[in-house]
C-alpha cells in the first residue's frame, strides 16, 4: 500500500513539474532586461510598465473582465434553473437525454462550437463583437454550471423539501430558503468555473470577435504571431496571478460555506 502511495506521489510531482515548468519559465523571463528568452541579462520591470501604459490593452482587459463577469453571472442563473429542471424530471430516459444534451457543448471541440456560433450569428444578423462574444460565452458556460450544481441537488434529502412544504412554505420560499442555501457551494463552484472558462477561452472567442473588439486571449495570440515580445510574458504572468487569486478566493468561500453558520449553513 505504501509503495503504491509513493508511486502515486511521484507521478503527481512529475505531472505538476511538466505543467508548471513552462509557466515559471515564462514568468522568469518577464523580468529579463535583455528582451529575449534565451539569456537572462538582468532584472527589470520594463515589460510590466509597457503593459500598464498600453491604453489599448487596458481597454481589452476591461472588455475581457466585463464579458467574463457578465457571462458567469448570467450562465450561473440559467445553470441553476437548468439543474433544477433536470433534477425534477421524473422519467429516467428524459433525464438522461437532457444530461446528454447538456454535455454536448462540454465535450464538443471548441473549433466546431466557434464555427457553429459564427454561422448562427451570421444567419441571424447579429453583428460580431461584444454581443456575439457574450452570447457564445454564456452558451458554453451554462452546461458547466449545471454540472457543478446538479450533484449538490442530488445530495439534498427530499425530506427537507417535504418538511418545508408541511410547514406551509410556498414554492418560492422552498426555493430561496431551503434549496438555494443548500446548493450554495455548487453555485459558487459553477460561477468561478464559468468565470475562469470565459477568461481562458480562445478558440470560440476567436471565431465570434469582430473588428474593433478583442479579448485578452485573442490579443495575446495576435501579439505572439508578430514575434517574441516580453510584454506578452508580463501580460501572461499577470493573468496567471489573477487566476491564482480567483482560485484562492473560491477556496476560502467554499471553506466558509461548508462551516455551520456560513454560506448555506445553519443560522
Amino acid at each position: 500500500m505504501k509503495r503504491k502511495t509513493k508511486w502515486a506521489n511521484i507521478y503527481l510531482i512529475v505531472v505538476f513539474i511538466i505543467l508548471y515548468t513552462p509557466i515559471f519559465y515564462l514568468m522568469y523571463y518577464s523580468f529579463n532586461s535583455g528582451g529575449t528568452m534565451h539569456h537572462f541579462e538582468g532584472f527589470t520591470l520594463e515589460w510590466y510598465e509597457e503593459v500598464f501604459h498600453d491604453t489599448r490593452l487596458f481597454i481589452i482587459v476591461l472588455n475581457t473582465l466585463v464579458i467574463s463577469l457578465l457571462s458567469a453571472a448570467i450562465s450561473t442563473i440559467l445553470g441553476i434553473f437548468g439543474a433544477l429542471a433536470i433534477y425534477y424530471v421524473k422519467k429516467r430516459q428524459m433525464k438522461n437525454m437532457l444530461l446528454t444534451l447538456n454535455n454536448v457543448l462540454i465535450v464538443s471541440p471548441d473549433v466546431i462550437i466557434g464555427a457553429s456560433f459564427l454561422i448562427l450569428f451570421t444567419i441571424v444578423g447579429i453583428k460580431l463583437g461584444f454581443t456575439s462574444v457574450l452570447l457564445s460565452h454564456i452558451a458554453f458556460s451554462v452546461p458547466i454550471v449545471v454540472i457543478m450544481v446538479l450533484p449538490k441537488l442530488q445530495e439534498m434529502s427530499p425530506t427537507l423539501i417535504d418538511a418545508a412544504r408541511d410547514l406551509g412554505a410556498s414554492p418560492w420560499n422552498v426555493l430561496t430558503k431551503v434549496i438555494l442555501p443548500y446548493i450554495t457551494p455548487g453555485i459558487f463552484a459553477g460561477f468561478f468555473m464559468a468565470l475562469t472558462y470565459s477568461l481562458d477561452d480562445f478558440a470560440v472567442t476567436f471565431f465570434v470577435t469582430g473588428n474593433g473588439f478583442s479579448t485578452l486571449s485573442v490579443e495575446i495570440y495576435s501579439r505572439a504571431r508578430q514575434g517574441i515580445s516580453l510584454s506578452i510574458n508580463a501580460l501572461s504572468t499577470l493573468i496567471f496571478l489573477f487566476t491564482i487569486i480567483l482560485v484562492i478566493g473560491y477556496y476560502f468561500i467554499n471553506q466558509r460555506s461548508s462551516r455551520p453558520g456560513g454560506l448555506g449553513g445553519r443560522k
